[in-house]
């Protein structure tokens, strides 16, 4: 069904500092959205779905590695040998919107669409999967190129695309782990940014139908996150270290879990635990995107300053009644 009530949701995805508060980094929404299916399926369990070598060690560099250079070079072999692929562009696309490259971002935006359009004829439900992905990415064009307000409407008619296409592709199997992943993270965006949408059905239909288990955990934790449900976010994100351990964006979701509950409950302890899990993202930095890696080094100076906030708390004062006072210790 048509969720009318979903262009806030694509305005998101356009603002990029309000992104990056939603989803960790730019890429991550709109690579997850677009998510894959490849040789060694890591959706199904039955009837795999095949898709290139290339495309497989671009998705294993960005979602367990978080290693964009490696990435950025699978896909490009990945270009030459696995040309009719939608994932590739889908990703490619993702790439240009965090280096908010709005050229590069229209280009493997339109080829997203293509290719995925192009799969209908022999596989209907990637194929549908895939057009609605492209269209949604163009509708993140539109309003990166137009803007919010002069966008909207044209905005609107990419994302009614969307779920006519998604429609289709859950008449084909409602069950499918990827299909419900993509899904999800979209419904989950919406719950968590409008007050009238309901994060809890969305995660139990995340956790019972989508794959692989460490982006369902990583996208509850980022939605726990957001809703400051702090305790639960450190459950699932504490899950995908579990799997994905030597993911960089990993620990650097978990540091900011970390500083928003120490925040909360002005713990120094947590905040401390914080600020070295920022440095645990920060010592791969050389794997990541430069804008993330400044984004990360200004959030651990935001937890630094937290913490001497906590610790340098101002002292309660009694007074006298000649005046004078004295801090009391």
């Amino acid at each position: 069904m048509f969720k009318q009530f979903l262009i806030p949701q694509l305005m998101i995805f356009c603002r990029f500092p309000v992104f990056l508060k939603v989803t960790v980094t730019a890429s991550i929404l709109l690579n997850i959205l677009v998510n894959p299916s490849f040789a060694g399926d890591p959706f199904r369990n039955r009837e795999p779905h095949k898709i290139g070598d290339r495309t497989e060690a671009a998705f294993n560099a960005i979602f367990q590695q978080g290693n964009y250079p490696t990435a950025k070079d699978a896909l490009q072999k990945a270009m030459s040998s696995e040309p009719n692929e939608p994932l590739i562009y889908a990703i490619q696309a993702s790439l240009a919107y965090q280096n908010q490259d709005l050229v590069g971002l229209e280009k493997y935006s339109r080829k997203t669409l293509e290719t995925g359009q192009n799969l209908i004829a022999s596989n209907p439900l990637r194929g549908n999967l895939y057009t609605a992905a492209g269209h949604f990415l163009e509708g993140a064009v539109i309003l990166s190129r137009e803007g919010t307000v002069n966008g909207a409407a044209s905005a609107f008619s990419r994302l009614r695309k969307v779920y006519t296409y998604l429609d289709r592709a859950e008449r084909i199997s409602a069950n499918d782990p990827e299909l419900n992943l993509i899904r999800g993270y979209m419904d989950l965006m919406l719950a968590v940014n409008l007050p009238f949408a309901s994060p809890d059905d969305v995660i139990n239909r995340l956790e019972k139908k989508a794959a692989p288990g460490y982006l369902v955990d990583r996208g509850i934790a980022l939605a726990y996150r957001d809703l400051k449900k702090y305790s639960q976010a450190l459950d699932y994100v504490n899950r995908t270290l579990k799997t994905t351990a030597d993911n960089p964006e990993i620990y650097y979701l978990k540091a900011q879990i970390l500083h928003e509950k120490g925040k909360n409950e002005k713990s120094q302890n947590l905040i401390k635990e914080a600020i070295a899990h920022f440095d645990k993202a920060l010592a791969k930095k050389s794997q990541l995107p430069a804008n993330l890696v400044k984004q990360i080094e200004y959030e651990r100076n935001q937890a630094v300053s937290s913490q001497l906030s906590v610790v340098n708390y101002p002292l309660p004062i009694t007074y006298y009644k000649n005046g004078n006072s004295i801090p009391r210790v």
